[in-house]
């Protein structure tokens, strides 16, 4: 009981997510001037809808893994928390400054995987593109798969393998462009690294406190 206690205050941290999220929405136009990145490279990638599945499975993806890493390495959950809503707020300092945004191919009418694509433009406009959150958040659970003291070579695969699908997803649904890529995966490993060398002591015995506390009391009433 104790232990599931500890992991429920843990994963409610998770709430800095969508909170942060707020901040995507309201700088997600155009208003304040869009520039576009495209290289020669993006003109050779092709639109390929089917991409589109594992661009969504990112929602399932980035959460399942912040709960086994919770669970099972708890250390790495919050070195990976933390560098994920620190990136996010970078993120949107780049965006407030530099907005960009990606051209979008026109959609005919066709299945469920066009359908998904409808939805996902709907949803989300075409800015906020520089650097890619998709791209910072999912090249992150591969740097702390390979950082946990649950690594195996097996889980490095699968972890690896559906990140990299996510990252490929965005170029193939036409989301991001190649630079919005490079600049997700150069963010993402330099706020992991700067969390995970410096430790982030202070971080961590406050959270450690906290959970400690609030333990305590729980027991006592």
């Amino acid at each position: 009981m104790r232990i599931i206690k500890e992991n429920i205050l843990a994963l409610c941290l998770l709430l800095s997510i969508p909170l942060l999220n707020i901040i995507y929405q309201v700088l997600n136009h155009g208003e304040r001037g869009a520039r576009q990145l495209i290289t020669a490279v993006d003109h050779q990638i092709p639109f390929a809808e089917i991409f589109i599945v594992p661009y969504i499975l990112w929602y399932a993806f980035i959460f399942l893994m912040f709960v086994y890493f919770c669970v099972y390495d708890r250390a790495i959950y919050y070195r990976t928390l933390l560098s994920f809503c620190v990136g996010m707020l970078v993120c949107y300092v780049i965006y407030f400054f530099f907005q960009t945004t990606v051209p979008r191919p026109e959609l005919v009418e066709g299945g469920i995987l066009t359908k998904m694509v409808q939805y996902v433009y709907g949803a989300d406009q075409p800015f906020n593109c520089f650097p890619s959150i998709h791209v910072l958040s999912s090249y992150l659970m591969i740097l702390g798969i390979r950082h946990s003291k649950m690594w195996t070579i097996k889980k490095d695969i699968i972890v690896s393998t559906i990140a990299y699908s996510i990252i490929l997803s965005t170029l193939f649904v036409k989301q991001h462009v190649v630079l919005d890529v490079v600049a997700g995966i150069l963010l993402s490993s330099l706020l992991f690294k700067l969390f995970y060398y410096l430790e982030a002591e202070s971080v961590f015995s406050f959270f450690k406190r906290m959970f400690k506390t609030k333990l305590q009391s729980t027991e006592k009433s």
